[in-house]
């Protein structure tokens, strides 16, 4: 099996059966987020304790990449602390819009690295960030919704 189809099975597993996908009730920090292009929606809910995420979850609805881009990141940010969230977020960011070689990025990502494709398609871009966008959002209390606009 190529490296690329088991991407593909690992975004698609994540859309069909996407992890944390769920409301937290007394979450500490939400933030909305949409992508008017593709149509995504989500939500993402966190429960600190301290600086460290103690839960995260996302609801909405959207496209594959955006749904499961979002069921992974809720996988990667559980139980780091605030920075190392943030750290994630840029390296994400990063291996999605970078022409660099990203092959070291790419062991660092684990899982997440199956978004390493998207960058040539630009429009798609979009859809595998919001999750990440919206996330940084929370942890900075950014009451405005986040728009990949």
């Amino acid at each position: 099996m190529e490296m690329r189809d088991l991407y593909q099975q690992v975004i698609l597993d994540h859309n069909r059966s996407p992890r944390n996908f769920r409301e937290i009730e007394d979450a500490d920090h939400v933030a909305h987020g949409d992508n008017p292009l593709c149509g995504d929606k989500i939500k993402v809910y966190l429960k600190l304790n301290g600086d460290v995420i103690e839960d995260v979850s996302f609801h909405g609805s959207g496209c594959a990449i955006s749904q499961s881009s979002a069921s992974l990141m809720t996988i990667a940010v559980m139980g780091k602390s605030i920075a190392e969230a943030e750290e994630l977020f840029h390296k994400f960011h990063g291996m999605v819009t970078a022409d660099a070689d990203q092959s070291a990025r790419r062991k660092e990502l684990g899982k997440l690295a199956a978004f390493a494709g998207v960058r040539e398609f630009p429009a798609r871009v979009k859809c595998a960030n919001l999750a990440w966008h919206t996330l940084h959002a929370a942890l900075c209390e950014h009451a405005e919704p986040v728009s990949t606009e």
